[in-house]
């Protein structure tokens, strides 16, 4: 059975934190074939490569991009965000949402204004209340994780 490029320690820890080069067989830099400190399959080093050879080599970006198997877009972002934060910017970003897009500060206001009026209402009530008056659809756990925050910082409650 041939080996799979993720099937050891490293590739297996590369997948696990999202660092795994979704191509390592279109890179076709040599210094990844050269020698075996360079691994096609770490998508940081291939990123850093890419970038190192325009900048200190001369190359240009299209050459740069096709020798690390991705696409200029990718050069560009990868450039704009080592700029920004250094090597950690080659790191791929957390996906989903990066804040509490449905209960805004405003609408656990509102939540929270529903439990002074009423302390002993439950969190699926106020989901109910929610979707009927705002239109949001909101899980009870995510009302109840959402309050919880807000009492830990020192928010009202």
């Amino acid at each position: 059975m041939p080996n799979t490029p993720d099937d050891d320690a490293k590739g297996r820890a590369l997948r696990q934190r999202g660092l795994l080069h979704p191509h390592p067989d279109r890179v076709q830099d040599e210094l990844f074939d050269r020698d075996p400190f360079f691994d096609p399959r770490d998508l940081v080093q291939v990123k850093y490569e890419m970038l190192r050879h325009v900048r200190v080599d001369g190359m240009t970006v299209r050459d740069a991009a096709d020798a690390a198997g991705l696409s200029r877009p990718t050069f560009y972002g990868a450039r704009s965000a080592f700029d920004q934060e250094g090597l950690l910017g080659l790191f791929p970003k957390k996906k989903g949402p990066r804040r509490a897009h449905k209960l805004s500060e405003e609408v656990l206001d509102r939540v929270e204004a529903w439990r002074r009026e009423d302390p002993s209402i439950g969190v699926a009530v106020l989901a109910a209340r929610l979707r009927e008056q705002l239109g949001l659809l909101v899980h009870p756990k995510s009302i109840a994780r959402a309050l919880a925050r807000r009492a830990k910082k020192g928010g009202p409650e």
